[in-house]
């Protein structure tokens, strides 16, 4: 690579979004004091973008415009420009995301907003073109006028962005009106049931024509309310929907034949051509949904899933110390001698390719049969491509296939004359030779930011696969991981977590010179992944952490007026809004996930005080819960919890006998959203013990392992038959 000529602030960060803009000619600044201080001393406004490492319209927005010479004379002479990565201040970007999403009806990234000296915005977008088009202003001429603005109507600018914030101020309020009890589950987890079921797609699955997304969240609250309605038609028809967008999802291009895990989201109704770039967050939520799948199923299929999404973690994810990576980016070169990226250029292929992978003969197959010809049939590919034009407004993808399971095994046995066994190890086979080609491409960009919420979500896949499973070496990565947190993203000293670690030189870790503090999303999902993996390895430890963190959350988040929690600490002057997230996305909103957490810590603890907290979080989200409950399906889910009560399951024996062994085996087999697993091993002194003093009237019956099933600390009669205890799991 030549010398750079530009080199601005970002190249003294550590994120790897701010280093990719690190030599743009624009003079960048971080976000902090520094650039604050400049803005009101030069009396200059700001213009403030935000975007992550792994987008593909960031990207092309730098490449357009940062990178352009002009454009970033003219940023540089009118504004103090600011970089921030949301994934590393999502606090930063929700505050701008609200104001983008109010004042122009949409949002996405890169986020282009425009604000005063004091931080107020005024003007905001999205993705702008370098220069005006037919349909769309450029942003050389956005930038023009603006800065023409701030000269002529200084105070009419001022005035107008105080207005605006107070306006987002009141519209984003989230608190308890009046009535302080949560609303009625029955009515709210019907009509959550029933909006879910009108968008539905019944043929391909999903709950959108396109884009589709894989919305784990919608899948969650589908099992749960299938749990709760097993033996009614609405019953069966959750569980239907969700099975069949977990098998469609998995036959589609959105699903990674060849390297594993899953891509971000499909831009067509059928699950094909994705949007390549893969997220950490993904990966972690679908294990989780694939697993539960196979508790509820049985079917060998979705467990092969769940490997297959755990094997691209582990090799492509994986920091050698223990954390995860955030991403990998959609973005590639093609060849090691191309001089532009393209979308999808590491994961696609030409029929071409294929034919000259996979030239055998195939025995057993018609005259003349190739493997090449087995697997283009099976996976959709076709001589010209198989990418309808229509989804590659660039043409990046003109002649190249996109891999999608179109035929069954079976059918494609049938069609060939093999052995389904036969079949298999053949597709395996051209699976194996593909990747290998594939291995000499050049590869995406890695993200290596490893964020405490993120890392929370993986450690729960790994944790609920290794307990759904019976995978031991599951439980065991995901207790690596949370070691990782507990040394590198959290200060024993404050016992507050951090927001985001990075790798460093020699795979070293490396943190920024001001660590950004944890967020309610770090904590809460840390906290759902600390009882996952304590339930899943029953070591105490995870369980002492759990509570400990649910504590600090409650210090630094609880909203004692409006109730539930805020996403951010008080005390920021930089940022305008403490904001609570009101809709489920592509993570739940914390909100949601802590009402099942704090149920839990009580259950564990005994502090019941937290099943009040939790009563009130509904309370506050009353409203919006009883209007349009497919915005919050993972909170609805956790009413449905709350008003079920949770089932604490104990089983009292030796973790190692072979007997308890069973009886754990059994527990974790079962889908059942209400339930809490513990042992009690007999140490009075242990942690447990120490928490819920019933535990120590709890004895094995005739020297056996013996479960108790208790609910709200009361216990029901012994039981030593994994048969007897299978009936008593159900919700």
């Amino acid at each position: 690579p030549s010398v750079p000529r530009h080199t601005n602030r970002l190249i003294n960060e550590k994120s790897p979004y701010l280093l990719q803009h690190a030599h743009n000619p624009v003079d960048w600044y971080p976000w902090g004091q520094e650039a604050f201080d400049k803005a009101k001393i030069e009396n200059k406004l700001i213009f403030l973008s935000v975007g992550y490492s792994t987008c593909h319209w960031c990207h092309v927005m730098e490449e357009e415009s940062f990178k352009n010479k002009e454009i970033g004379e003219i940023m540089n002479e009118h504004f103090v420009c600011i970089k921030v990565d949301r994934e590393e201040r999502p606090d930063v970007d929700k505050v701008y995301m609200t104001f983008v999403q109010a004042t122009s009806g949409g949002g996405g990234w890169p986020m282009s907003v425009w604000l005063t000296p004091d931080l107020k915005p005024f003007a905001g977008g999205t993705y702008f073109p370098p220069e005006d088009g037919v349909h769309r202003v450029g942003f050389r001429t956005v930038l023009l006028r603006i800065a023409e603005q701030w000269k002529e109507n200084k105070d009419a600018l001022l005035e107008s962005s105080q207005r605006i914030l107070e306006a987002l101020r009141h519209t984003s309020e989230i608190c308890v009106q009046g009535q302080e009890s949560p609303p009625p589950p029955k009515e709210v987890i019907d009509t959550c049931f029933q909006q879910l079921s009108r968008s539905y797609d019944e043929d391909y699955g999903g709950f959108s024509k396109s884009p589709k997304f894989p919305t784990p969240v919608n899948l969650n609250f589908l099992f749960t309310y299938w749990a709760l309605h097993q033996t009614t038609p609405e019953g069966a028809r959750a569980l239907q929907m969700a099975l069949h967008t977990l098998r469609m999802m998995a036959h589609g291009g959105i699903h990674d034949h060849i390297g594993q895990g899953f891509h971000r989201y499909s831009t067509d109704q059928h699950w094909h051509v994705p949007h390549f770039e893969k997220m950490l967050y993904d990966q972690g939520q679908l294990a989780a949904m694939y697993s539960r799948a196979f508790q509820i199923s049985g079917d060998e299929f979705f467990a092969d899933v769940v490997r297959d999404i755990l094997l691209y973690v582990s090799r492509d994810l994986s920091d050698q110390v223990g954390g995860f990576y955030s991403a990998e980016d959609a973005d590639s070169y093609p060849t090691t001698t191309s001089r532009e990226k393209r979308e999808g250029a590491f994961c696609v292929w030409t029929a071409e390719e294929i034919r000259a992978l996979l030239p055998d003969p195939v025995e057993g197959a018609a005259e003349g049969t190739t493997l090449g010809d087995v697997f283009m049939h099976h996976y959709g590919v076709e001589e010209a491509g198989n990418v309808d034009p229509m989804k590659d407004p660039h043409q990046e993808l003109k002649g190249k296939n996109v891999l999608i399971a179109r035929c069954s095994p079976g059918l494609t046995a049938a069609r060939f004359g093999l052995e389904p066994g036969r079949l298999s190890a053949l597709l395996q086979e051209c699976r194996q030779r593909l990747s290998s080609a594939r291995a000499q491409r050049p590869r995406p960009h890695l993200d290596t930011k490893m964020l405490a919420a993120w890392n929370g979500l993986m450690i729960s896949g790994f944790a609920q696969a290794g307990a759904a499973l019976a995978e031991q070496g599951y439980v065991s990565r995901a207790a690596q991981a949370a070691a990782f947190l507990r040394t590198h993203l959290f200060d024993p000293d404050s016992g507050r977590l951090l927001r985001s670690c990075y790798r460093g030189k020699d795979n070293s870790v490396e943190q920024s010179a001001v660590p950004i503090q944890g967020f309610l999303e770090d904590y809460v999902f840390v906290i759902q992944a600390l009882f996952d993996l304590y339930e899943a390895s029953l070591e105490q430890g995870w369980l002492e952490w759990a509570l400990h963190l649910q504590h600090m959350q409650d210090k630094l988040f609880w909203d004692p007026k409006g109730f539930a929690y805020f996403s951010t600490e008080a005390g920021d002057p930089s940022l305008l809004l403490r904001l609570k997230d009101d809709q489920d996305g592509a993570e739940p909103t914390p909100n949601s996930v802590t009402v099942t957490n704090l149920l839990r810590a009580a259950c564990y603890s005994g502090h019941m005080d937290w099943v009040e907290k939790a009563g009130k979080i509904l309370a506050a989200f009353s409203e919006r819960l009883r209007k349009i409950p497919i915005t919050l399906p993972e909170m609805v889910r956790a009413t449905a919890v709350f008003h079920h009560t949770l089932k604490q399951v104990v089983i009292c024996g030796d973790p190692q006998g072979e007997d308890t062994k069973e009886m754990l085996h059994c527990v974790r087999s079962v889908f059942s959203p209400n339930k809490v697993l513990m042992v009690a091993d007999g140490d009075s002194a242990g942690f447990l013990y120490r928490q819920l003093p019933f535990l120590s009237s709890l004895e094995r019956k005739d020297g056996k392992a013996t479960a108790y099933i208790c609910s709200n600390f009361t216990c029901s009669l012994p039981v030593t038959s994994v048969q007897e205890l299978r009936g008593m799991l159900s919700p």
